[in-house]
């Protein structure tokens, strides 16, 4: 198999989160299930990009570094929002949708400022073949990430307190 871009790698997840949140929204598609895909994708993918991928692409001349840091506080909000959701029982109630908004929004903003900015940043900045070994370290922690139950109520709980 050959290894993967992490920049292509990132773009894959987003767009998954998106066709989630499609799913989410959706009054004839399971959205309980799609929520716990989301969580578990969304935790997995923030966790692999923070341990992975962000602080790699500090070290590269041009990578903006305040956009990753950015990156990260992103990340935090989005967990939040996704923690108000998965503490509402009530699938698809008023609440459940407002909630649901709240997370899309910051989400789906975190998705178009990180393309634009620190993809974009690596694209033009990071060599292809060190480009490749970030794809495989990334994707090897959002697996180990996915296989602990990393999506859970209570992981998500422990990573908003941190």
């Amino acid at each position: 198999m050959k290894d993967q871009d992490v920049v292509e790698a990132i773009l894959e997840d987003h767009r998954t989160m998106e066709e989630l949140f499609r799913r989410m929204r959706s009054v004839e598609a399971d959205r309980a299930k799609a929520l716990e895909e989301l969580s578990a994708l969304l935790v997995a993918h923030g966790e692999a990009e923070e341990a992975e991928v962000y602080g790699a692409l500090k070290r590269f001349k041009n990578v903006d570094n305040e956009e990753v840091e950015h990156g990260e506080k992103e990340h935090t909000e989005g967990n939040k929002a996704l923690l108000a959701l998965l503490e509402v029982d009530d699938v698809g109630s008023d609440e459940w949708d407002a909630r649901l908004e709240d997370l899309v929004e910051a989400v789906t903003h975190h998705l178009d400022e990180e393309e634009r900015t620190i993809l974009n940043g690596a694209r033009e900045n990071v060599p292809d073949e060190r480009r490749a070994e970030l794809g495989a370290a990334f994707l090897r922690e959002r697996g180990e990430q996915l296989a602990s139950g990393c999506g859970s109520i209570e992981n998500v709980r422990g990573i908003v307190g941190k």
